[in-house]
């Protein structure tokens, strides 16, 4: 969005404001004022017009300029009605030098998840993935999806929905007191980079908002289907601007994911690349490894594939 309608944008927000006296305040003309009014009534603003002047009343819009207005994080947003993948995007343009930008989907057409599986990712779902060049080592890279979870299942919570985190990405409801769960969103990060830094870092997320449970898998489940529908513009500004709270505060992500634990303290099968650990989940380190204790004393789990078991 340029910053001329950004700035009408704020003017009228906070309610009538005259044609003459954007113009004299922007300095530009009145017709000039016309035309960005016009244009910000095509991106989906609501925006009233009177004898006392234009008054913005509603934003119904899910697109870029809709996002960017009153997001209080430093993000850019790049949008499609539909795109292959948001994570493909993002690293074409993390590979172009860009950062701190949102690709953002109202469809993904191929999306997947974690391991390369297929991820449903139908109309009405959030679909985003962030880049970032953050300057940290990559060992610190794994707490950016441990933020991702944090600040996606708030946003969730604050749509009404009792979210919690399987360790070590996916975003689910409880079904019952046995660690039992429907996935409500999954987290895929990329990056690139080489021992001591990172070129970029991509966190892609995925949330079945606005979306019936019956176009989903059978262990999914949507906010739509746990609360109703929500605001995705507000959704999404949410969530990005938890995430750029918890990633400026580094300190704070491993005590707000042990919050909203639902593996901690479960009994749970990890499947590693040679061979698969079970044992009761205990806690994640500041690296936000998975400590599990096993009858043969504890291990610290960095990365697999993490299923929650009946207690026996």
């Amino acid at each position: 969005m340029n910053e001329t309608r950004r700035a009408i944008l704020e003017a009228i927000g906070d309610g009538p404001v005259s044609g003459p006296d954007l113009a004299e305040e922007l300095d530009i003309s009145r017709a000039a004022v016309w035309k960005q009014i016009d244009a910000l009534r095509e991106a989906g603003f609501e925006i009233e017009g009177g004898s006392t002047g234009y008054e913005l009343t509603d934003v119904a819009a899910y697109n870029a300029p809709a996002v960017e207005f009153g997001l209080e994080a430093p993000f850019s947003i790049d949008y499609h009605d539909a795109i292959g993948s948001t994570n493909d995007r993002a690293r074409e343009l993390a590979t172009e030098g860009a950062s701190d930008v949102g690709v953002l989907a109202d469809e993904q057409t191929g999306g997947r998840g974690r391991l390369k599986r297929e991820w449903t990712a139908p109309s009405g779902g959030v679909w985003l993935s962030i880049v970032l060049r953050p300057e940290v080592v990559p060992a610190r890279a794994s707490l950016y999806t441990l933020a991702a979870a944090v600040a996606t299942a708030r946003a969730a919570r604050e749509a009404g929905v009792d979210a919690r985190i399987k360790w070590p990405n996916d975003v689910v409801v409880p079904v019952d007191d046995e660690g039992g769960y429907h996935k409500l969103a999954g987290i895929l990060t990329e990056m690139e980079g080489e021992t001591d830094r990172i070129a970029w870092l991509v966190v892609g997320i995925g949330v079945n908002a606005n979306i019936d449970s019956d176009v989903l898998p059978q262990e999914a489940t949507s906010i739509r289907a746990e609360a109703g529908d929500v605001d995705r513009r507000v959704f999404v500004q949410r969530l990005l601007e938890e995430f750029d709270r918890l990633r400026t505060d580094f300190e704070a992500v491993v005590p707000a994911w042990r919050e909203l634990a639902l593996t901690l303290g479960q009994r749970v099968r990890v499947e590693r690349p040679t061979d698969e650990l079970v044992g009761e989940a205990v806690d994640v380190t500041d690296s936000g490894a998975l400590v599990v204790e096993t009858d043969d004393g504890r291990e610290t789990v960095s990365a697999g594939d993490c299923e929650h078991l009946r207690p026996t």
